[in-house]
């Protein structure tokens, strides 16, 4: 979740952002609003693996369940 921030934050991320909604130019928001949705929704998905993962792990934890290697 922090690197999404980061990623979106940084100046080129602002620039792309930008870019895709804001831009004066149609053609422009054409392309760069494609790409930032996809990015958006690939971000999501990644922070949604994750928080589950992390929910996954701490209730194993809390039942005291070991995970076997």
């Amino acid at each position: 979740m922090l690197l999404a921030a980061v990623i979106t934050l940084n100046p080129l991320g602002i620039d792309v952002i930008h870019a895709a909604f804001f831009s004066g130019e149609a053609l422009s928001r054409n392309i760069w609003g494609s790409i930032a949705l996809t990015g958006m929704a690939i971000t999501v998905l990644i922070i949604l693996l994750e928080w589950g993962t992390r929910k996954s792990i701490i209730s194993r934890r809390a039942r005291g369940t070991a995970i076997s290697s």
